[in-house]
């Protein structure tokens, strides 16, 4: 799949016999939504069949994902998206951009901890990146992690 076409209608570019699975939900954009998501993965994982190695990775990626975006935007809710290819899982998050509130403020006692999120995407992530919706407000971030397939480990 071609990179930064993740939340769209349809699979495109998608590999010639490839089964592909894909699912997606939203949360609302708050910091305990968080959780939610990352139990969501992890339940969505383990009903595809998935080794717990790529659970635990997907979480970390799906958790540092959604927390940027409820800090830093402004929208109602989150969109989450994971699609397993043959060995390749997507995860895309997308946030409904700063609306007319504009984008959250961060605690500043908290600035040591925070930042990192992105480091360990790209530290556990084969490819990862970020653009702007295709269609309405909002940014798309996504990550690809590499996997063995169902069953076995990364």
């Amino acid at each position: 799949m071609a990179p930064g076409n993740a939340l769209t209608p349809q699979l495109t570019g998608a590999f010639s016999g490839t089964a592909v699975r894909r699912h997606a939900f939203d949360v609302p954009a708050r910091t305990d939504s968080v959780a939610v998501a990352r139990r969501r993965s992890t339940d969505l994982l383990t009903g595809w069949g998935h080794h717990e190695e790529l659970h635990e990775t997907a979480a970390l990626v799906i958790s540092e994902l959604v927390t940027n975006a409820v800090l830093h935007t402004a929208g109602d809710y989150i969109l989450c998206e994971l699609t397993d290819l043959q060995s390749l899982l997507r995860i895309a998050v997308r946030d409904l951009g700063c609306g007319s509130a504009g984008p959250r403020l961060c605690h500043s006692g908290d600035e040591e901890e925070r930042g990192r999120g992105l480091l360990l995407v790209d530290a556990v992530s084969s490819a990862w990146g970020a653009h702007e919706a295709p269609y309405g407000p909002g940014r798309i971030v996504w990550a690809e992690l590499a996997h063995g397939g169902p069953g076995r480990p990364c």
